[in-house]
């Protein structure tokens, strides 16, 4: 046996090696950051802080190289375990509270730095966030002295967001920028005219943002898919646009070539997939409640839209993807899950009503009209300055289950729309479905005292002066309705008025109507007409019903005899190579009728061999028809199995099929 070989003695650890020289980690440092290596940059970075603790650059290069990584919470404890140094991490601290969502804290720590171009454009996009609009479009003035680059992108969104779109044309005048500088800028003022209803005018300047998007993606040496996604806002705000539009499967077609080829940002496609459901509206909602469910978070069992969607879609996108949600929880008749959802929308839009209209929704549907009814009221009352919409879907509740006492009063305390034609017709017919005919009466007195003194050019009181009058009249009220013909009458001479002036006071006063019935123009063709003799005779006869066919028979020949019908006569087509001169034999008239039933025809003779008897005497002939006794189990087998198998494909045919399958845009890359 072989003797093992001896193992080599180990070679003593060696001292520890000093490390490189600080002036060559903050160059490799240098380097790492200029080529975008921001993990590696971390390394360096925590490499100098063992050599010199508390190295302000090396603590700024390692928070920035964590942010640049999205590694957001190790740079604010990298921030928390600097306080010692003198530096102020203020503004990076705030940064990343920005990025974590948590925007009130942001803005606190900004309220403690003093006011810098870099923190000013930071408190406007915190702003922004925030939905305070006009308090970052006054930041965002105040910086434009500063010439920072892409500051006008961010000052056309807040316009746009504050519902200031008018004045979008007269910023870009002032500061002297055209609407075609970058492909963003284009695409936000895309959606000013959006706003404006200026929808042809947004169209053509989104096909330029695109080919401008093109254009400058394609020069930085950008991915086509990189591209895609870039443009992606672009594509579904056309696509919006062609929804208003009108041109519904083109819009549609859009929207799903955005979802299924999945190159768009997070929030572009959140706005693709709500607006497709839109447009399909209640068709295809387990298709439409799939589509969803990929907003959603992962890990989550209820519907909570997915972190990255929720940071950058604004609070009024966020609300109508929820609010969409709900509605086909309803049109799917899944009541359980639509009543959980609409739970905790108020903690999560506690500022908007569309959580409790929802909420009302769900109660209605459950056939509980009264109790959705007395949820709004009691809102109403506690927030008369959001009452407005509240009270008309109340009042819309009400009418439909019923109660139009209740839906007339909720109508009744929207004072500003009082006055308007529809309001009031609404309001007679409720009062009057309810019994209230007095109060329907002075509905009707009350707008047209608000029309004679109103200052404005759609002027509607003789609208609403007729209908008074025929509604007083229809309900017995005949001196009050002769008082209102009397003075549309006079104010304008309208005939109507002065047909139904005349029958309302003929009941009371013959001469006044037979005075005012001086004023009617006569009818064409009555002057040789004797009304005397007219009224002498019995009337017309009831004619029987064969005398009315007979009537109506002999008034279509006159009708006929009159106007007869000229019939054209047209050349007989003949098929090729015919010759109507020399036409050959006839066809044959039995042509189109079966052999049997022809007169030609003849059947076979039977073969009378077949029934001789063969064989030695004594011997049973069968027939050939008869089968043996084998086969006819074999038969019998073969048809049962035949029956089995056909059972069987009927019960797997018979299985019912599956069922198959705003405005909301981005206005800046925040």
């Amino acid at each position: 046996m072989a003797p093992k070989p001896k193992e080599k003695p180990k070679a003593p650890a060696s001292p520890l090696q000093p490390p490189p020289p600080i002036e060559d980690l903050f160059t490799s440092l240098n380097r790492h950051i200029q080529r975008s290596e921001f993990t590696q940059a971390v390394k360096v970075a925590n490499q100098v802080l063992s050599v010199a603790p508390g190295d302000e650059d090396a603590i700024r290069c390692k928070v920035v190289a964590l942010i640049k990584a999205d590694k957001i919470e190790e740079a604010l404890s990298a921030i928390q375990s600097s306080q010692k140094v003198s530096f102020d991490f203020s503004f990076y601290k705030a940064y990343c509270l920005y990025r974590q969502n948590k925007l009130d804290e942001a803005l606190e720590v900004l309220g403690k730095q003093d006011k810098t171009q870099p923190s000013m454009l930071l408190e406007s996009q915190i702003l922004y966030r925030l939905g305070k609009m006009d308090a970052c479009i006054d930041i965002c003035r105040n910086l434009q002295k500063a010439k920072i680059d892409s500051l006008e992108i961010n000052l056309v969104a807040g316009l746009i967001s504050a519902g200031r779109a008018s004045e979008v044309q007269g910023t870009l005048d002032a500061i002297k920028t055209k609407a075609t500088s970058s492909f963003e800028l284009a695409y936000n003022i895309a959606c000013s005219l959006i706003e404006g209803n200026k929808l042809k005018d947004a169209e053509k300047l989104l096909l330029t943002a695109r080919r401008i998007g093109q254009e400058t993606l394609t020069e930085e040496n950008l991915a086509d898919d990189d591209i895609e996604i870039e443009l992606a806002p672009i594509a579904v705000q056309l696509a919006y646009v062609h929804q208003l539009l009108g041109q519904t499967q083109e819009a549609a077609g859009a929207y799903t070539d955005i979802v299924n080829r999945n190159l768009a940002d997070e929030p572009s496609l959140a706005v693709a997939v709500n607006n497709l459901i839109a447009v399909k509206g209640p068709k295809e909602i387990s298709d439409s409640l799939r589509k969803l469910d990929r907003l959603k978070e992962k890990d989550s069992q209820k519907f909570e839209l997915a972190r990255a969607i929720d940071l950058k879609l604004s609070p009024k996108q966020k609300e109508t993807i929820y609010a969409n949600r709900v509605l086909l929880l309803l049109h799917a008749n899944k009541m359980d899950q639509a009543r959980e959802l609409v739970a905790v929308l108020p903690e999560m839009f506690p500022d908007n009503v569309m959580p409790l209209l929802l909420q009302a929704a769900v109660l209605v549907r459950e056939n509980k009209a009264g109790k959705a009814e007395e949820m709004l009221g009691q809102f109403a009352e506690r927030f008369p300055e959001k009452s407005k919409i509240i009270l008309l879907a109340r009042a819309q509740v009400a009418a439909a289950a019923g109660h139009p006492q209740i839906a007339a009063d909720s109508l009744s305390k929207v004072p500003d729309i009082q006055h308007m034609p529809a309001t009031v017709a609404t309001l007679v017919a409720l009062k009057e479905r309810a019994g209230d005919i007095n109060g329907a009466a002075a509905v009707l007195d009350s707008a047209i005292k608000w029309w004679k003194t109103a200052m404005t050019e759609d002027d509607q009181l003789s609208v609403i002066m007729q209908e008074a009058a025929s509604f007083k009249l229809r309900h017995g009220k005949e001196e009050e309705a002769a008082h209102l013909y009397e003075e549309l009458v006079k104010s304008n001479g309208n005939i109507e008025a002065l047909v139904g002036l005349i029958t309302t006071v003929a009941h009371a006063n013959v001469e006044k109507a037979e005075a005012y019935e001086k004023q009617l123009k006569p009818l064409p063709g009555l002057k040789g007409v004797d009304v005397d003799a007219l009224e002498k005779t019995s009337g017309a006869k009831p004619v029987d019903g064969a005398s009315r066919a007979g009537l109506a028979e002999a008034q279509e020949d006159g009708k006929t005899k009159e106007k007869p019908k000229k019939k054209r006569k047209r050349k007989p087509r003949y098929p090729k190579g015919f010759d109507p001169a020399n036409p050959g034999p006839p066809p044959d008239p039995e042509r189109w009728l079966p052999k049997r039933e022809r007169s030609s025809y003849r059947p076979k003779r039977k073969d009378k061999r077949a029934a001789q008897v063969r064989g030695s005497q004594g011997a049973v002939v069968r027939d050939k028809n008869e089968p043996s006794a084998s086969a006819t189990n074999s038969n019998t087998s073969n048809s049962k199995s035949n029956q089995a198998t056909s059972s069987k494909g009927v019960s797997q045919s018979a299985e019912p099929s599956r069922p198959q399958s705003k405005s909301s845009r981005k206005k800046s890359r925040k």
